[in-house]
């Protein structure tokens, strides 16, 4: 097999706060140093993103010396915690933002799906968005013409393929952008975290057909996902990015193993670990803390007893019909239990910054270590329209009780408990 995806010496750099260098003398000094083939002054004194330590400098590397090679047919896995560096990576390959430092060398045409809507023209039916997704991809109308019906039926919007696509739910615009990516025969396809806002049938079509254009079509998935269980299906290797730096590669049991491990680290979540990621949304999660009843943060909770967990959201706009959805995932990525706002009977407001509390109060998890995905969405739609979503956004200890006050401890599992009698 032949390479068809080569990075090197990769690095992004960013100044904290700033758009440019800051200066015109900074911008200046910078061209003139590249001009003559040395090395970006600014990178010397960047730092390393390390999100448990406060900045020392203006510089951040959101990237720094990334290298590895892709091969045609392969699907490859990216995994890292938030702010790692993984979505910055993808959309240096998908050239829609530069490297500081380094090259990428690609064989071919590159697809990329990174956000909800990436290349739609929300103006535009879907029937158009096909054609101009085609036309940028450089095939003839003709050749759009012959993969025009796989794409509609794939992605399920038969009845509004001439409807402009900013009448569509999130979910529906995913499911048509993926099928444009996936259909229209791109060299190399690259799918971030988008997916995980599709429904489960959607998800199980979608790995389906992304094993299907490597294994048969011989062309080239990087594949970004928060569900370890995907993950380890898909991709025979895989990479894990910390703090913007590669830390290992191999194959996907033993990169998903190291970065299960790595996640017993988290605690809780701040915005400023996701800059690169938050700076186009109007609306994101700004932070995420365990606190016990005593309003303390905690990182572990005794099976049974109570536990808060306290959200902050961040919005420019008013949304009036807000929902939030977590769900608890056990160390091997499956999820165990999970509470959305809405069937509550909770509408919340996101307006400026909003501080949400989650009540529970009787943990019904065995002891375990626990993660959790935290969603934000706008229910103004007929379908949820995802606002922000964070995998893997902080963990929490559950230790072992006498849950069933029966003398007897219970037992790990990771796995819900139910609140049972059994009659005799």
């Amino acid at each position: 097999m032949s390479t068809v995806l080569k990075v090197e010496n990769l690095d992004k750099i960013y100044r904290l706060g700033e758009v440019g260098t800051g200066t015109l003398s900074h911008d200046l000094n910078r061209w003139w140093y590249l001009v003559r083939g040395k090395e970006d002054p600014y990178a010397k004194v960047g730092q390393v993103n390390n999100r448990e330590s406060k900045s020392q400098s203006d510089y951040v590397y959101a990237l720094k010396d990334i290298n590895f090679d892709v091969q045609q047919g392969e699907v490859l896995g990216v995994i890292g915690r938030n702010g790692a560096g993984k979505s910055t990576l993808l959309k240096i390959i998908s050239q829609i933002t530069s490297p500081s430092r380094g090259s990428i060398k690609a064989k071919g045409r590159i697809a990329s799906l990174l956000e909800v809507g990436t290349g739609m023209n929300p103006e535009l039916t879907a029937r158009e968005n096909i054609y101009l997704n085609g036309a940028i991809l450089g095939m003839t109308k003709a050749e759009i013409r012959s993969k025009f019906d796989e794409i509609i039926d794939f992605s399920g919007c038969n009845l509004f393929v001439d409807t402009p696509i900013k009448r569509f739910s999130s979910g529906m615009r995913v499911r048509l952008g993926f099928a444009v990516a996936a259909f229209l025969e791109p060299e190399i396809l690259i799918i971030d975290e988008v997916l995980a806002v599709g429904d489960a049938e959607f998800q199980n079509k979608a790995i389906g057909k992304m094993k299907d254009v490597s294994k048969n079509g011989g062309r080239t998935v990087l594949f970004v996902s928060h569900n370890m269980g995907a993950v380890k299906s898909l991709c025979p290797n895989s990479i894990l990015l910390k703090d913007g730096e590669l830390i290992n590669s191999g194959k996907s049991d033993d990169i998903v193993g190291e970065y299960l491990k790595d996640q017993n680290q988290i605690s809780e979540l701040n915005s400023s670990e996701r800059l690169e990621e938050i700076k186009n949304k109007p609306t994101y999660i700004d932070s995420i803390q365990f606190k016990n009843q005593n309003k303390e943060a905690v990182n572990e909770v005794i099976s049974g007893h109570a536990l808060n967990i306290e959200i902050s959201v961040k919005s420019n706009r008013t949304i009036s019909k807000g929902l939030l959805n977590i769900l608890f995932l056990n160390k091997e990525g499956l999820p165990v239990s999970m509470i959305r706002s809405d069937e509550i009977g909770v509408k919340h407001t996101f307006d400026g910054r909003n501080s949400i509390t989650i009540h529970i109060p009787k943990m019904n998890l065995r002891p375990e270590k626990y993660f959790i995905n935290v969603v934000v969405a706008d229910k103004n739609f007929e379908a949820l329209n995802i606002l922000d979503n964070i995998g893997y956004a902080a963990s929490i200890e559950v230790l072992s009780s006498d849950f069933y006050d029966s003398g007897k401890l219970i037992k790990k599992g990771g796995f819900g408990i139910m609140n049972v009698k059994i009659l005799k």
